[in-house]
């Protein structure tokens, strides 16, 4: 009785440690990219992503990102298209300068994953859900997702116009195990 006790405890005590093991810290590597396109000749990138971290698959409820993007970092291609997409007419990069995203929840779909978490875009925080894929490679991996976004939710230039309410996204963020 008594070891049937002690065996019921200790896979209690290792099934509670790993329930509340932190999830692996992994860092942003360089070659990230984070392309855009609103339709017509209208896309480009942002140049400078920074964040935090921890995933781990077998773990998703200790998993978290922190992501942020620097508005002043866009390229569409064009200087001119650059100076006014930075304007307070568009992203407001002066009074607004990062695009953040923070996550809630992680859950598991099909071979991929999705997050929910809070979306923050000229001062506008809308709740959001992306899907991502994470390709593991051991100390090193992935994550990549294609995403759309409504840029009047976050009142983003004015509606209409040359380009399309729906942005889509298309990111990759190669990461390395701390």
């Amino acid at each position: 009785m008594k070891k049937v006790f002690f065996s019921m405890a200790a896979l209690l005590s290792l099934a509670t440690v790993l329930a509340f093991a932190p999830a692996s810290n992994w860092q942003i590597a360089d070659k990230y990219t984070v392309r855009f396109a609103g339709g017509g000749e209208v896309g480009g990138i942002f140049k400078t992503l920074k964040g935090t971290i921890a995933f781990d698959e077998q773990n998703l409820a200790a998993s978290n990102f922190a992501i942020s993007i620097s508005v002043a970092s866009i390229n569409t291609g064009n200087a001119l298209m650059n100076t006014h997409a930075k304007s307070d007419e568009w992203f407001d990069a002066a009074k607004y300068p990062e695009i953040k995203f923070t996550s809630k929840k992680i859950v598991k779909a099909g071979n991929a994953f999705q997050v929910t978490g809070d979306m923050e875009i000229h001062g506008v925080k809308k709740e959001l859900t992306l899907p991502f894929s994470f390709q593991n490679k051991g100390a090193t991996g992935t994550f990549s997702g294609t995403f759309t976004i409504n840029r009047s939710d976050f009142h983003i230039g004015k509606p209409g116009g040359d380009v399309e309410g729906n942005i889509k996204l298309d990111v990759m963020i190669p990461v390395i195990k701390k």
